[in-house]
């Protein structure tokens, strides 16, 4: 099994990375992959809103960059973390462009993200953690992934490198939703011959002005 993580932070190696890395090193304990993917440093435009991703229903942007790459490397990997520092209260450009494009292209595959395992973690130093940590469980959500928890909310404070390590309850956070995560896991591995999944829904959508 393999989890892969995405690190929505401009600085590869900040105190994101740091709650992604705690996170991470309990799946490892548990005999789980474990890779983060630096994204908040890349070029990534935003969702056109073009619909092609729609009318060609082959999980794919149109837009051919990074995106492309990372939502199949998630095809075939068991969970995915999602880290964001804050930036006004919600989580980097960088990230929600990459995020937009590649839920939103996937959505009419339901399967590559469906039944996954998922969680999100926010750096912050001092408020808007609760509405970016919001931000990014909106997508894992909507794609009827499997939410692992922790014992309070996914958030870890500093500003500068290396001061989350400082914060004594954030890391304890971190711990504990490695360890649940890769818990949930081993669980659905261990039921996959057992027990078969729900079958999927067409979907149906509603607009409210006739």
């Amino acid at each position: 099994m393999k989890v892969l993580a995405f690190n929505g932070s401009p600085r590869a190696d900040g105190n994101t990375r740091y709650a992604l890395k705690t996170v991470g090193d309990e799946i490892i304990k548990a005999g789980i992959e474990f890779e983060i993917i630096q994204v908040g440093n890349k070029s990534i435009r935003g969702c056109m809103e073009c619909m092609e991703c729609r009318k060609n229903l082959d999980g794919r942007c149109v837009i051919d960059d990074e995106v492309n790459v990372w939502m199949q490397m998630i095809n075939k990997a068991d969970g995915i973390l999602l880290g964001s520092p804050v930036h006004f209260a919600g989580i980097t450009a960088t990230m929600k462009a990459f995020l937009d494009r590649g839920f939103y292209s996937t959505a009419s595959t339901t399967s590559l993200l469906r039944n996954k395992v998922g969680a999100a973690v926010v750096a912050v130093r001092r408020s808007g953690g609760m509405s970016a940590f919001q931000m990014l469980n909106h997508y894992l959500l909507y794609s009827e992934m499997l939410v692992a928890t922790s014992n309070y909310w996914n958030i870890i404070h500093g500003r500068d490198i290396g001061e989350s390590a400082k914060d004594e309850e954030g890391q304890q956070i971190m711990r504990v939703l490695g360890k649940n995560m890769a818990w949930l896991l081993q669980v659905l591995e261990a039921g996959k011959s057992k027990i078969d999944p729900v079958p999927i829904e067409a979907k149906i959508r509603t607009n409210f002005i006739r």
